[in-house]
């Protein structure tokens, strides 16, 4: 009977290749500690071996650490890697792990209804994005974890975001330099209970400690108000989700009001809901900027490339991204982050 073969260790792998086992260690965990000549040589040597790295649960216990950084998005996980600004901040998270030999973990908040699955316990840190999950879902992280969060604040904890209300006052300010007759505003998930459609008097509105939505409604209430429009006077409504087949039913009955109710100015808390404004006015024979004009938030390709070009506010999701990475690996300071904007202007709202 052939005895076993004996598994090859991170030390044999180092004497093996005349190098401390920290230079190993570093080959697998921390890249751009080694010139990337040494780091080939290494893993090619360890790959002949059949070395396939530290093992993780041991390196766990020794260290107190497990190199894995959980996000917890607010939205399920298709959604997430389908919209463009969450995937683009997803990016930017996940090129800063590479770079540091960390592993990312997808977590959503909506999925786990309110529970951590077992795998996120041993998580070093998290990043928590999108719309404020219910305190018992942060109540359930691990005490020891480090924590930031992303477009919302929770106390005490390192935030970061774009200046939503100052983006969004600087487009409602140039929207209004040509007087409306029926602006509108058209938010992303505003209200504190489901809706889809026209908010009322009824509908509670989310704080902004909660939602970038509350802030950036605040930047459009305070241009409405610098040209004389009061913002209580002025439509809203509210779309559930961030997608073409949520905002169209949604837009359509935007669209379809009488000419004399019917804006002529939607100011959008999103580029996918411009999109899709400007998409059913077009199907609907109205023209833009001249029957309608559309502003948007968030700067995503589509928006740039298709025509009327999107007068929007663009932000750097991905370098959002990886400012959250930093700071929850400690490479920048744990203290809020607030990243620019940029106010582009496009043809549909010149």
């Amino acid at each position: 009977m052939t005895a076993p073969t004996r598994r090859i260790t991170l030390k044999d792998l180092a004497r093996e290749l005349g190098v401390s086992t920290a230079t190993v260690s570093n080959a697998f965990n921390r890249p751009d500690q080694l010139s990337p000549a040494l780091r080939e040589r290494i893993l090619g040597e360890a790959s002949r071996l059949g070395y396939h790295g530290p093992d993780a649960k041991a390196r766990s216990l020794r260290t107190g650490r497990s190199r894995i950084i959980a996000v917890i998005l607010a939205e399920s996980l298709t959604y997430s890697l389908n919209d463009a600004v969450a995937s683009e901040f997803l990016s930017g998270v996940a090129e800063v792990l590479d770079a540091q030999g960390h592993t990312l973990l997808l977590l959503s908040s909506r999925q786990t209804q309110g529970q951590i699955p077992g795998s996120a316990s041993m998580a070093d840190g998290f990043i928590v994005y999108g719309l404020m999950p219910s305190p018992s879902l942060l109540g359930r992280l691990p005490a020891q974890a480090s924590l930031v969060s992303v477009d919302f604040d929770i106390a005490g904890r390192p935030t970061v975001h774009v200046d939503n209300e100052a983006a969004c006052l600087a487009i409602a300010r140039h929207a209004l330099r040509t007087p409306p007759r029926r602006p509108a505003v058209v938010n992303l998930r505003l209200t504190a209970e489901p809706c889809n459609g026209r908010i009322t008097p009824a509908h509670a509105l989310l704080g902004a400690e909660q939602t970038i939505t509350r802030s950036r409604l605040t930047g459009f209430h305070r241009a409405l108000a610098e040209h004389g429009i009061d913002p209580a006077g002025v439509p809203m409504w509210n779309i559930e989700e961030n997608t073409f087949e949520v905002c169209a039913p949604v837009i359509e009955t935007i669209l379809d009001r009488p000419d004399d109710e019917r804006p002529d100015l939607l100011l959008c808390m999103s580029d996918r809901i411009a999109l899709t404004a400007v998409t059913l006015a077009e199907q609907r024979g109205l023209r833009i900027p001249e029957d309608l004009r559309i502003t948007g938030f968030d700067g995503i390709a589509e928006g740039q490339y298709r025509a009327p070009r999107l007068t929007t506010v663009r932000q750097d999701s991905t370098e959002k991204g990886r400012t959250a990475a930093r700071i929850i690996l400690g490479l920048a300071p744990a203290e809020p982050s607030l990243l620019p904007t940029e106010l582009v202007i496009g043809a549909n709202c010149p």
